[in-house]
């Protein structure tokens, strides 16, 4: 072979390496925002069920406007699903619960898993991507 030719093939090798790596690289990040996007599609739906709870009279098993005593297991019942595992972050107050998730694929910085919280107040909530 000629050295022009071995050189096409070193180039073309080359090429083909790196948009390997780019599809590889896309794929993860599709791969995390998906994760991201259904882990806080979960907590809007956790949410929803602790706003149901906050404005559900006590005698009727609910919170009588207060978001103590509210339990995540009734939204999750291992407090996990196939977008990742839920927990309350610190103790529901009166006018507020925060509840985590993390997810199953690696976050922005490709180590740590997908982390988003929300904060529940009695009329509106508040999404926050931690990572």
């Amino acid at each position: 072979m000629g050295s022009q030719q071995l050189l096409l093939i070193i180039v073309g090798t080359i090429v083909v390496g790196i948009v390997v790596a780019v599809g590889i690289t896309l794929f993860i990040d599709h791969a995390s925002a998906t994760n991201r996007d259904a882990v806080a599609n979960d907590l809007i739906h956790a949410a929803s069920s602790a706003q149901a709870y906050y404005r559900r009279p006590v005698v009727l098993g609910g919170g009588g406007s207060s978001f103590v005593g509210f339990d995540l297991r009734t939204v999750f019942i291992n407090l996990q699903n196939m977008n990742g595992t839920y927990s309350l972050f610190g103790a529901p107050t009166d006018s507020v619960l925060v509840i985590e998730g993390l997810g199953t694929q690696p976050g922005y910085n490709n180590t740590l898993p997908v982390k988003v919280s929300i904060k529940v107040y009695s009329s509106r909530t508040e999404v926050n991507e931690v990572n």
